[in-house]
């Protein structure tokens, strides 16, 4: 969710998200809008046939997984920031009704699980499994959502009784294996003023890596974050959504009790978890056994786990990170993971998910796991996390756009819409991701200097920034110069007294190329991928009838777009290249290896017409092979 930092003497933070952004058009607004008209409506049929509902009115026997509250208060948390971007009778009804019956499953006491109260399961007396104040953190966040939004304050009124009943009787020691809460906590405090909120999540935060988690099967204590403290941590592991959503209560903590060396500690994983562990999609969690991290580089396309929570998770700390830092690298990895990671865990037309996000389905790939890419979108899952992460973010997004700060205003993510912030009114105007061409109009704006600063994207190189006066540009002697060339990967920074009319346009250099991995990943040690602008891009089976896509690669550097791609919206952007495929010897009875002394390579076949598509599109048209890194010969 968004995070509403306030600045204080002495903290890191640096930015205030306080802008406040409206996407109106484009990429984003018609994901949105999906999002709104089929996926969260979606969302709430399969959480009621999940029998959650039932949990909560308290009888019968318990339905579903012990954490299946969470799945309402995520559902939830989508309802009331599409609430806030617009209001309507068919979001306000079933948010009443869910809310009204989270508050009337809340104990006397404040505390609320509905899995413990059905079962009569001691409480916290397995918090390594029983995911109870995992399950307060959403609540927690669903209830700041909705008061944030739209000023409904009912489960603002559950989410405080049942912090307070955390602070008055939780034991002292204990956590919980799934981290959530703590984020829930910090926001919670900054809704409330309540300090003891913030102290409790801060204690928390302090009392992981120590090993007081009790161990389960064959993981040791790094599955859920316990076995080095965090503060003396140089990398992230153990299951990789606990791990972000860990990092980003951390964040929290850190920027509101002004902790530099628990910042610097994240920065350090967060800089060690790109360089080592991050897909070049900006998928995390390379191993199925535990949805954890693997070692250093242990990144195969094909076995990516890469849940999409694990995005959801990664969007959110790097968006704190940014808070507290102004690093625009932080921004272009959220900018990365939301196109390429998140995205792909929802289908175009809303209504099929991807739990796990491969890189490459090869041909006959085992489909037998409901979680497996082979298989294809599945319409809910048993384990029903990521979809309502899903929505929730989305819903959230406008919030993400743009920060300020008492010089001015940041423009985090492009998106066509309006950014108001303070004195200031911005409107911009764009077809990106498609284009890189970036207008941002001054539609109001204070009489005094102030500073526009505007992310251009690592990728962007020679990407370039004008400044158009609305009615002739006059002099301006606290201006800083607009005009030229940006440097990728920092924010191009404009002072000056803007005036109404006053337009900057950006030329991000949105065209195709190609993508190699550092020597160390060897399993894409000789391969390419293909990006453009923030895109990564896959072969899909759908376009290359007649021959396997485990079986072509990229003959050139020439990448041109292409034209629509049948079974595909038309705005989608194609890339093209020349390309083989390489012809199978049979003469050794198909054994696939050979002798190096005297290597018998796979013959070239004729000249292949490749045709790559957005990896978030893939598998909407069939399931079949995919790949996002291709051999180059």
């Amino acid at each position: 969710m968004s995070s509403v930092v306030r600045p204080r003497p002495g903290a890191a933070v640096t930015l205030s998200p306080g802008a406040g952004g409206r996407i109106g058009g484009g990429f984003w607004a018609a994901r949105q809008r999906v999002n709104r008209e089929v996926t969260i409506p979606l969302g709430g049929r399969r959480v009621r046939e999940s029998g959650a509902f039932d949990n909560l009115r308290l009888t019968g026997e318990h339905r579903g997984k012990v954490f299946a509250d969470s799945d309402v208060y995520k559902w939830l948390e989508a309802l009331a920031w599409e609430r806030g971007r617009a209001e309507s009778d068919d979001l306000a009804g079933p948010y009443k009704e869910a809310a009204e019956l989270v508050a009337a499953a809340q104990c006397p006491d404040g505390y609320l699980h509905t899995h413990t109260q059905l079962t009569g399961r001691a409480r916290y007396s397995d918090l390594a499994s029983s995911h109870e104040l995992y399950c307060a953190g959403h609540l927690m966040q669903a209830a700041v959502a909705g008061s944030r939004a739209v000023g409904d304050r009912t489960l603002l009124g559950v989410a405080t009784r049942f912090a307070d009943h955390l602070v008055k009787d939780l034991p002292k020691d204990a956590l919980d294996g799934h981290p959530e809460v703590e984020t829930g906590l910090v926001e919670l405090y900054r809704e409330t003023g309540t300090r003891s909120y913030l102290d409790l999540a801060a204690r928390m935060i302090t009392g992981r890596g120590h090993e007081r988690l009790p161990l389960k099967g064959h993981h040791g204590p790094g599955i859920r974050q316990d076995r080095v403290p965090l503060r003396e941590a140089d990398a992230v592991e153990g299951h990789a959504v606990r791990a972000m959503y860990l990092a980003a209560g951390a964040a929290d903590v850190a920027a509101e009790t002004a902790d530099q060396a628990l910042m610097e500690a994240l920065e350090r994983q967060w800089l060690d978890m790109v360089a080592t562990r991050t897909y070049l999609t900006g998928g995390l969690g390379s191993v199925w056994y535990g949805e954890q991290f693997g070692g250093p580089h242990e990144l195969a396309p094909e076995t990516a786990y890469c849940e999409t929570c694990a995005a959801v998770g990664s969007v959110q700390w790097a968006w704190r990170m940014l808070l507290a830092t102004g690093a625009a690298r932080y921004a272009d990895l959220m900018e990365r993971t939301l196109h390429n990671a998140v995205l792909p865990g929802i289908s175009l037309d809303g209504d099929r998910f991807f739990y796990v996000n491969a890189l490459r389905v090869r041909a006959g790939a085992n489909p037998d796991d409901r979680r497996a890419a082979a298989r294809g979108r599945q319409d809910w899952y048993g384990t029903a996390c990521c979809p309502p992460n899903v929505m929730r973010l989305l819903s959230s997004l406008d919030h993400y756009l743009a920060t300020h700060d008492d010089q001015g205003v940041q423009l985090h993510l492009y998106a066509s819409g309006t950014i108001r912030a303070g004195e200031a009114l911005l409107e911009v105007e764009t077809d990106y991701p498609w284009d890189g061409r970036v207008e941002i109009t001054v539609r109001e704006a204070p009489s005094r200097p102030w500073t526009l600063s505007v992310r251009i994207p690592a990728w962007a190189d020679g990407a370039g920034v004008s400044l158009q006066g609305g009615a002739g540009l006059r002099a301006d002697p606290d201006a800083v110069p607009a005009d030229g060339a940006a440097v990728p990967g920092a924010y191009h920074r404009i002072r000056r007294t803007w005036r109404a009319g006053d337009r900057i346009i950006l030329d991000l250099g949105v065209r195709p190329r190609l993508t190699a991995a550092v020597p160390r990943l060897d399993v894409a040690r000789g391969q390419v991928a293909v990006e453009r602008g923030p895109l990564v891009y896959c072969l899909e089976q759908a376009d290359h009838p007649g021959v396997i896509v485990d079986d072509l690669c990229v003959a050139g550097a020439d990448l041109r777009d292409g034209t629509a791609v049948p079974g595909l919206p038309a705005e989608v952007v194609p890339v093209t290249a020349r390309g083989r495929a390489h012809v199978h010897r049979e003469e050794d009875g198909g054994f696939p290896y050979r002798t190096a002394a005297a290597p018998r390579e796979w013959e070239h076949g004729g000249p292949v017409d490749l045709t790559f598509v957005p990896y978030y599109a893939w598998a909407n048209r069939q399931v079949g092979p995919m790949t996002v890194w291709v051999p180059m010969h």
